[in-house]
């Protein structure tokens, strides 16, 4: 662990337990929170690496995510507890997911050669929705409507809980109408993963959460056919791939795909935003068609699923109702 980061434990407030992720701005921590009596608990703790802090830009955001993502308290959102500083340094707390990314589920489909179960995808898709549209119309203490735009939905945003919930990550250059945008600044400067843009985020045109819907089709794309949507690199080649070139028909790569499901996708994907349907729209339809099917998507069954998938990783609760330890991902 870089050095930096002991300072949070030298100030008492938390024991690291291992590194989670890193990214070019943050790393994030598995942490114990300690408090008075022999108090702990277990947290995600996302710490902005110190030359960072020192641009007001990016310290700016940082501080952004939390106060904006605070305020959301949904189910399917990842919860923010606490923006703290000790000695410089700046860290986020929020609540720790036991359980993998959708990238970590694609991934392990691609090595067992199998498809994603269409229920299994649908349903993943639809909780999410729920969060994009609890993000989407959130409404301020003041009572105005913040829009809130994801901005970074993919599946490395996206977790699964091992007892079978949905669960959307990483507010961090989320946008919303009371926030000051790095972007509006340096309009080419390019924030979020690139192939999971919108054609209007992706040329740094104005978004709203209709861009979200988009990327929710390209990663719905991706988990029916385990393929990415978008694969280009050079930034030039991927914005014809993302604005107008054809899109691959579904069905040459999932011929058994649903017709309601193929509908859904399509809509999504549209390039037009005025032609996609809103978070709750895309969700409902995805709700109405797992619950016609026989065997019906819900925690449980996404719960057997991860199972499955994950048979030396995964652990049920014990029978004390105490949750066992998890091995990394």
């Amino acid at each position: 662990m870089h050095s930096d980061d002991h300072i949070l434990e030298y100030a008492g407030a938390f024991r690291l337990v291992r590194k989670i992720a890193q990214g070019g701005m943050a790393t994030v921590y598995e942490a114990e929170q300690l408090g008075p009596a022999g108090f702990a608990k277990r947290v995600a703790l996302k710490v902005i690496h110190p030359h960072y802090a020192k641009e007001k830009t990016w310290l700016q955001l940082f501080i952004h995510e939390a106060k904006l993502s605070a305020n959301l308290v949904h189910g399917n959102i990842v919860q923010i507890y606490h923006l703290g500083e000790v000695e410089g340094q700046f860290y986020i707390t929020m609540e720790y997911i036991k359980g993998p990314t959708l990238r970590n589920m694609i991934e392990r489909h691609r090595e067992l050669d199998r498809l994603i179960p269409t229920n299994i995808a649908a349903y993943i898709v639809s909780r999410v929705c729920r969060a994009l549209d609890f993000a989407h119309n959130f409404v301020g203490p003041d009572g105005r409507r913040l829009d809130i735009v994801h901005r970074d939905v993919s599946p490395n945003n996206i977790m699964a809980t091992w007892d079978g919930h949905i669960k959307l990550a990483d507010f961090g250059i989320a946008k919303a109408s009371t926030s000051v945008d790095p972007m509006d600044k340096s309009p080419m400067l390019m924030m979020g993963k690139k192939h999971y843009m919108s054609p209007e985020q992706i040329l740094a045109l104005d978004v709203d959460g209709r861009s979200d819907v988009f990327a929710m089709g390209v990663v719905l794309y991706e988990l029916l056919t385990l393929e990415p949507l978008f694969y280009e690199d050079a930034t030039e080649l991927l914005i014809d791939e993302v604005t107008w070139r054809p899109l691959p028909n579904i069905r040459e790569k999932v011929p058994a795909v649903p017709k309601v499901i193929e509908e859904v996708l399509m809509a999504a994907l549209d390039r037009d935003p005025a032609h996609r349907p809103s978070a709750a729209t895309m969700g409902k339809a995805l709700d109405r068609w797992c619950e016609a099917q026989s065997v019906v998507a819900t925690p449980d069954r996404l719960q057997e699923h991860l199972a499955v998938l994950f048979p030396s990783t995964y652990q049920p609760s014990t029978a004390s109702g105490e949750v066992t330890r998890f091995s990394n991902f």
